[in-house]
Protein backbone atom coordinates (compact mmCIF):
# COMPACT_ATOMS: atom_id res chain seq x y z
CA UNK A 1 0.00 0.00 0.00
CA UNK A 2 1.54 3.72 -1.12
CA UNK A 3 2.59 5.10 2.22
CA UNK A 4 0.45 8.37 0.81
CA UNK A 5 -2.97 6.70 1.89
CA UNK A 6 -2.10 6.68 5.78
CA UNK A 7 -0.14 9.44 5.94
CA UNK A 8 -3.02 11.63 4.35
CA UNK A 9 -5.23 9.47 6.89
CA UNK A 10 -3.72 11.24 9.89
CA UNK A 11 -4.23 14.43 8.57
CA UNK A 12 -7.82 13.84 7.83
CA UNK A 13 -8.15 12.18 11.67
CA UNK A 14 -6.08 15.51 12.41
CA UNK A 15 -8.19 18.04 10.96
CA UNK A 16 -11.47 16.00 12.25
CA UNK A 17 -10.39 16.69 16.07
CA UNK A 18 -9.73 20.34 15.15
CA UNK A 19 -13.07 20.82 13.66
CA UNK A 20 -14.40 19.17 16.88
CA UNK A 21 -12.15 21.54 19.27
CA UNK A 22 -13.56 24.36 16.76
CA UNK A 23 -17.13 23.54 17.08
CA UNK A 24 -17.00 23.49 20.75
CA UNK A 25 -15.76 27.01 21.08
CA UNK A 26 -18.21 28.24 19.50
CA UNK A 27 -20.83 26.17 21.05
CA UNK A 28 -20.19 28.38 24.38
CA UNK A 29 -20.01 31.40 22.45
CA UNK A 30 -22.32 32.42 25.40
CA UNK A 31 -21.27 30.65 27.89
CA UNK A 32 -20.16 33.02 31.06
CA UNK A 33 -16.70 32.80 31.54
CA UNK A 34 -15.53 29.82 29.06
CA UNK A 35 -11.85 29.99 27.58
CA UNK A 36 -11.61 29.00 24.51
CA UNK A 37 -8.98 26.03 22.88
CA UNK A 38 -7.17 25.66 20.65
CA UNK A 39 -4.62 22.39 19.37
CA UNK A 40 -1.20 21.73 18.67
CA UNK A 41 -0.05 19.34 16.14
CA UNK A 42 3.12 17.24 16.03
CA UNK A 43 4.87 15.38 12.72
CA UNK A 44 5.46 11.87 12.90
CA UNK A 45 8.29 9.98 12.83
CA UNK A 46 10.34 9.39 9.67
CA UNK A 47 11.33 6.92 7.64
CA UNK A 48 15.33 7.70 6.43
CA UNK A 49 16.20 6.38 3.24
CA UNK A 50 19.31 7.82 3.16
CA UNK A 51 21.41 9.49 6.08
CA UNK A 52 23.40 12.94 5.74
CA UNK A 53 26.71 13.39 5.75
CA UNK A 54 28.41 9.76 5.24
CA UNK A 55 32.23 10.45 5.70
CA UNK A 56 33.45 7.08 3.74
CA UNK A 57 31.38 8.45 0.72
CA UNK A 58 31.26 12.45 1.14
CA UNK A 59 27.83 12.11 1.31
CA UNK A 60 25.21 14.47 0.79
CA UNK A 61 24.57 17.66 2.87
CA UNK A 62 20.88 16.78 3.92
CA UNK A 63 19.04 13.26 4.56
CA UNK A 64 16.38 11.45 2.64
CA UNK A 65 13.18 11.11 4.95
CA UNK A 66 9.99 10.40 4.43
CA UNK A 67 7.51 11.56 6.88
CA UNK A 68 4.25 9.59 8.45
CA UNK A 69 1.50 12.42 8.89
CA UNK A 70 1.27 14.52 11.70
CA UNK A 71 -0.69 13.51 15.27
CA UNK A 72 -2.87 15.99 18.15
CA UNK A 73 -0.50 16.86 20.42
CA UNK A 74 -2.05 18.96 22.85
CA UNK A 75 -5.07 21.09 23.28
CA UNK A 76 -3.99 24.04 24.52
CA UNK A 77 -6.93 26.54 26.83
CA UNK A 78 -6.05 30.23 26.56
CA UNK A 79 -7.07 31.88 29.66
CA UNK A 80 -7.07 35.25 28.45
CA UNK A 81 -9.49 37.62 29.99
CA UNK A 82 -13.07 37.59 28.35
CA UNK A 83 -15.84 40.59 27.97
CA UNK A 84 -16.63 41.72 30.82
CA UNK A 85 -20.59 42.77 31.48
CA UNK A 86 -22.77 44.93 33.71
CA UNK A 87 -25.65 42.52 35.53
CA UNK A 88 -26.26 44.94 37.81
CA UNK A 89 -26.95 41.89 40.25
CA UNK A 90 -24.71 42.28 43.46
CA UNK A 91 -24.24 38.28 43.61
CA UNK A 92 -22.37 38.63 40.05
CA UNK A 93 -18.48 39.03 40.50
CA UNK A 94 -16.27 39.33 37.71
CA UNK A 95 -12.29 38.68 38.27
CA UNK A 96 -10.29 41.51 35.98
CA UNK A 97 -6.96 39.67 35.93
CA UNK A 98 -5.54 36.87 37.44
CA UNK A 99 -7.26 34.35 39.55
CA UNK A 100 -9.67 32.26 40.18
CA UNK A 101 -12.98 31.38 42.99
CA UNK A 102 -13.52 28.53 44.82
CA UNK A 103 -16.48 26.30 45.46
CA UNK A 104 -16.31 22.66 47.41
CA UNK A 105 -17.73 20.18 45.65
CA UNK A 106 -19.86 17.31 46.48
CA UNK A 107 -16.93 14.78 46.82
CA UNK A 108 -15.27 17.86 49.39
CA UNK A 109 -12.77 18.44 46.59
CA UNK A 110 -12.07 21.69 45.72
CA UNK A 111 -12.90 22.93 42.00
CA UNK A 112 -11.99 26.37 40.53
CA UNK A 113 -14.14 28.33 38.51
CA UNK A 114 -13.59 32.17 36.70
CA UNK A 115 -17.51 31.68 36.63
CA UNK A 116 -18.67 34.26 39.11
CA UNK A 117 -22.79 33.78 39.18
CA UNK A 118 -23.56 33.68 42.64
CA UNK A 119 -26.45 32.99 44.90
CA UNK A 120 -27.37 33.10 48.26
CA UNK A 121 -29.37 29.62 49.62
CA UNK A 122 -32.17 28.33 51.65
CA UNK A 123 -29.47 28.21 54.50
CA UNK A 124 -28.19 31.41 53.79
CA UNK A 125 -25.14 30.01 52.14
CA UNK A 126 -23.53 31.76 49.19
CA UNK A 127 -22.91 29.15 45.85
CA UNK A 128 -22.84 28.91 42.77
CA UNK A 129 -25.48 27.61 40.37
CA UNK A 130 -24.72 24.43 41.10
CA UNK A 131 -25.11 24.75 44.67
CA UNK A 132 -21.80 24.90 45.86
CA UNK A 133 -20.17 26.55 48.73
CA UNK A 134 -18.29 29.33 48.14
CA UNK A 135 -14.96 28.65 50.11
CA UNK A 136 -14.32 29.99 52.21
CA UNK A 137 -17.76 29.50 53.19
CA UNK A 138 -19.71 33.06 53.65
CA UNK A 139 -22.99 32.73 55.34
CA UNK A 140 -25.49 36.14 54.90
CA UNK A 141 -27.82 36.64 57.65
CA UNK A 142 -31.22 36.26 57.53
CA UNK A 143 -32.11 40.32 58.10
CA UNK A 144 -29.67 41.41 55.67
CA UNK A 145 -31.03 44.30 53.35
CA UNK A 146 -28.36 44.35 50.90
CA UNK A 147 -24.98 42.77 50.23
CA UNK A 148 -21.46 44.47 49.17
CA UNK A 149 -18.11 43.44 47.79
CA UNK A 150 -15.43 45.50 47.62
CA UNK A 151 -12.58 45.04 45.18
CA UNK A 152 -10.60 43.58 47.32
CA UNK A 153 -13.11 40.92 48.25
CA UNK A 154 -14.68 42.45 51.49
CA UNK A 155 -18.12 40.93 51.92
CA UNK A 156 -20.33 43.07 54.36
CA UNK A 157 -23.84 43.62 54.74
CA UNK A 158 -26.68 46.55 56.11
CA UNK A 159 -29.48 45.22 57.68
CA UNK A 160 -33.41 45.94 57.80
CA UNK A 161 -33.88 47.74 60.55
CA UNK A 162 -30.59 49.75 60.86
CA UNK A 163 -28.11 51.30 58.50
CA UNK A 164 -24.92 49.83 60.23
CA UNK A 165 -22.74 47.59 58.11
CA UNK A 166 -21.11 44.71 59.10
CA UNK A 167 -17.96 42.66 57.68
CA UNK A 168 -19.36 38.97 56.99
CA UNK A 169 -16.63 37.24 55.07
CA UNK A 170 -14.01 37.22 52.87
CA UNK A 171 -13.98 36.27 49.01
CA UNK A 172 -10.48 34.67 48.28
CA UNK A 173 -8.98 33.67 45.07
CA UNK A 174 -6.13 31.33 43.95
CA UNK A 175 -3.64 31.53 40.90
CA UNK A 176 -1.96 28.77 39.34
CA UNK A 177 1.99 28.92 37.53
CA UNK A 178 0.37 27.09 34.83
CA UNK A 179 -3.21 27.95 34.34
CA UNK A 180 -3.02 25.89 30.76
CA UNK A 181 -2.43 22.43 33.10
CA UNK A 182 -5.19 22.80 34.83
CA UNK A 183 -8.02 19.82 34.06
CA UNK A 184 -11.50 21.03 32.62
CA UNK A 185 -14.68 19.29 34.72
CA UNK A 186 -17.19 21.03 32.79
CA UNK A 187 -19.73 23.17 34.58
CA UNK A 188 -17.60 26.00 34.25
CA UNK A 189 -15.44 24.20 36.64
CA UNK A 190 -11.08 23.04 36.73
CA UNK A 191 -9.34 20.93 39.27
CA UNK A 192 -5.59 20.86 40.14
CA UNK A 193 -3.11 18.56 38.17
CA UNK A 194 0.21 18.10 38.12
CA UNK A 195 0.82 20.24 35.53
CA UNK A 196 -0.87 23.30 36.80
CA UNK A 197 1.13 23.59 40.26
CA UNK A 198 -0.36 23.97 43.81
CA UNK A 199 -2.87 26.83 43.65
CA UNK A 200 -1.89 30.30 45.81
CA UNK A 201 -4.41 31.76 47.15
CA UNK A 202 -4.85 35.15 48.46
CA UNK A 203 -7.28 37.93 48.43
CA UNK A 204 -8.50 39.87 45.19
CA UNK A 205 -5.87 42.99 44.33
CA UNK A 206 -3.07 41.16 46.00
CA UNK A 207 -0.24 38.39 45.10
CA UNK A 208 -0.59 39.10 41.48
CA UNK A 209 -4.07 38.30 41.82
CA UNK A 210 -6.65 40.19 39.89
CA UNK A 211 -9.53 42.29 41.64
CA UNK A 212 -13.56 41.69 41.90
CA UNK A 213 -16.28 43.75 40.28
CA UNK A 214 -19.73 43.54 41.89
CA UNK A 215 -22.54 43.42 39.55
CA UNK A 216 -20.22 42.36 36.57
CA UNK A 217 -19.71 38.91 34.98
CA UNK A 218 -17.37 38.01 32.59
CA UNK A 219 -18.00 36.26 29.43
CA UNK A 220 -16.71 34.29 27.21
CA UNK A 221 -13.09 34.86 25.83
CA UNK A 222 -13.94 32.95 22.18
CA UNK A 223 -13.69 34.97 19.02
CA UNK A 224 -16.51 34.24 16.65
CA UNK A 225 -14.92 35.53 13.59
CA UNK A 226 -11.52 33.90 14.24
CA UNK A 227 -13.74 30.63 15.05
CA UNK A 228 -14.90 30.80 11.87
CA UNK A 229 -11.46 31.47 9.72
CA UNK A 230 -10.34 28.75 12.00
CA UNK A 231 -12.91 26.58 10.34
CA UNK A 232 -12.85 27.02 7.31
CA UNK A 233 -8.81 26.70 7.07
CA UNK A 234 -9.36 23.63 8.86
CA UNK A 235 -12.22 22.15 6.10
CA UNK A 236 -9.90 23.06 3.16
CA UNK A 237 -6.84 21.11 4.96
CA UNK A 238 -9.35 18.00 5.17
CA UNK A 239 -10.01 18.27 1.97
CA UNK A 240 -6.63 18.90 0.25
CA UNK A 241 -6.13 15.36 2.69
CA UNK A 242 -8.46 13.46 0.65
CA UNK A 243 -7.49 14.43 -2.54
CA UNK A 244 -4.15 13.35 -1.60
CA UNK A 245 -6.03 10.16 -0.39
CA UNK A 246 -7.72 9.85 -3.76
CA UNK A 247 -4.90 10.75 -6.13
CA UNK A 248 -2.85 7.66 -4.41
CA UNK A 249 -6.23 5.67 -4.92
CA UNK A 250 -6.08 6.63 -8.85
CA UNK A 251 -1.77 5.55 -9.00
CA UNK A 252 -2.29 2.78 -7.40
CA UNK A 253 -5.64 1.90 -9.69
CA UNK A 254 -3.44 2.72 -12.86
CA UNK A 255 -0.55 0.68 -11.11
CA UNK A 256 -2.79 -2.62 -11.37
CA UNK A 257 -3.86 -2.19 -14.84
CA UNK A 258 -0.51 -2.26 -16.09
CA UNK A 259 0.04 -5.08 -19.18
CA UNK A 260 3.42 -6.45 -20.48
Amino acid sequence: MMRALSTAATGMQAQQLNVDTIANNLANVNTAAFKKTSVRFQDLLYQDLRPAGDPARLGPPSELAIGHGTKLAATERAFQQGTTEQTDNPLNLAIEGDGFFQVRRTDGTIGYTRDGAFFVSADGMLVNSDGLYVEPAIQVPDDARQLFISQDGLVSVNFIDSNDTEDIGQIELVRFLNPAGLSALGRNQYQQTPASGAPIAGTPGSAGIGGVLQGFLEGSNVEVVDEMVSLITAQRAYEINSKAIQTADSMLSQATQLVR
